[in-house]
């Protein structure tokens, strides 16, 4: 096969992306610089596969899935253009999909790691006793690839009228759980809604700040200095009024919490990004959020102040280098979208993929080729 068009090309495994005007060829799984002589099979602009680093492949709207429910969630990320992905805890065993070629690159962070009646019932790992936190997350270090997921923060409803976000563990306890996940080679990613859990995060050293729509400003300026990432998954920020409506007057404070940081979206956002804190990409798809729906996810960036050309560059190599993934240079495998027109012009049509390639293979094509 052979590209004709403009693509998000890197001049070697470990630099940056820049738009690029050329031809390629794509063959044996690979794709490389063209040299001349066949005639393209397909034009327009071409982007690294796109990378969802806080999805979930195995919970559905009502829990966890089986098996033939995980394929369709499979195919729907595919053919939204998500070739990669970090699956940031799920009950179900879905190991078996790294072993499938067309289906986009699995990397497993292991079951959810919580407090009893303190996150979203039958999703967690329930640890009884707080001080057990670091044995627990070094089991699910030893059966994930590389990433653990700890719930930071959660209503505590056993406060009645007065409860409201607020940590799980004790900072000490956070903090041998992180170090026994670094000890074992992994890295950390956190759920995190409130501002009060974010002090422990960084006193604990975590790799991975989920949502975290409690940052302040200072606190976002440590998170940069240290090169914390933070996937802010706005769509599921755009559900928190809806989350303090369900609180109604039983919980009314937590209602009070969720409705601010709602309010308040845009503009906490926009602070993230202007104090240099690295942004990832992810959704939070499975449960609340449909599969293959990231379009949605990069609207959002750009509705709250990103540049189109930040979003893309966020959705795909910036994202896949944090998660150790190759984007698009000589000789690398062929994962990559193709957009009939230009994306950078308007998101919006980053919505309908004209071709997906996966390891050189056209695994969904909604456009006749040339």
């Amino acid at each position: 096969m052979k590209f004709d068009g403009w693509m998000l090309w890197a001049d070697s495994p470990d630099s940056d992306a820049t738009w690029t005007r050329g031809t390629w060829l794509i063959e044996n799984g690979r794709i490389v610089a063209d040299a001349g002589g066949l005639a393209p099979t397909f034009r327009g602009y071409a982007v690294p596969g796109l990378i969802d680093i806080h999805c979930h492949i195995g919970i559905g709207a009502k829990g966890p899935i089986d098996r033939a429910d995980q394929l369709r969630q499979v195919r729907q990320t595919v053919n939204s253009g998500v070739l990669a992905i970090r699956d940031c805890g799920t009950p179900r065993d879905n190991s078996w999909i790294q072993d499938e070629p067309l289906a986009p690159i699995l990397i497993r962070c292991g079951q959810h790691l919580a407090r009893p009646k303190r996150y979203i019932r039958g999703l967690p790992v329930d640890v009884d006793d707080p001080k057990d936190l670091p044995s627990h997350v070094a089991a699910q270090a030893s059966r994930s690839d590389g990433w653990v997921k700890i719930v930071g923060d959660w209503i505590d409803r056993s406060q009645g009228a007065d409860a409201d976000l607020a940590p799980l563990w004790p900072r000490s306890v956070l903090v041998d759980a992180v170090q026994a996940a670094h000890d074992a080679g992994a890295r950390v990613a956190v759920h995190a809604f409130s501002h009060v859990v974010i002090d422990d995060l960084l006193e604990a050293g975590v790799d991975d700040i989920e949502h975290g729509t409690g940052l302040d400003a200072d606190q976002a300026q440590e998170v940069a200095a240290r090169g914390i990432l933070v996937t802010p998954t706005l769509r599921q920020v755009e559900l928190f009024n809806d989350f303090a409506a369900q609180a109604g007057e039983k919980y009314p404070r937590y209602g009070q919490t969720m409705n601010a940081m709602y309010r308040n979206r845009r503009e906490h956002f926009a602070m993230l990004a202007d104090s240099g804190v690295t942004l990832t990409m992810g959704t939070d798809s499975g449960g609340y959020q449909d599969h293959g729906t990231i379009a949605k996810e990069l609207e959002l960036w750009v509705e709250y102040g990103a540049s189109p050309s930040s979003v893309i560059d966020a959705a795909t190599w910036r994202t896949r280098a944090r998660m150790y993934l190759p984007s698009l240079f000589d000789g690398a495998c062929a994962d990559l979208v193709v957009y009939d027109e230009d994306p950078r012009s308007d998101i919006r049509r980053m919505r309908r993929p004209g071709v997906v390639v996966r390891n050189g293979v056209i695994v969904a094509e909604n456009t006749p080729s040339c």
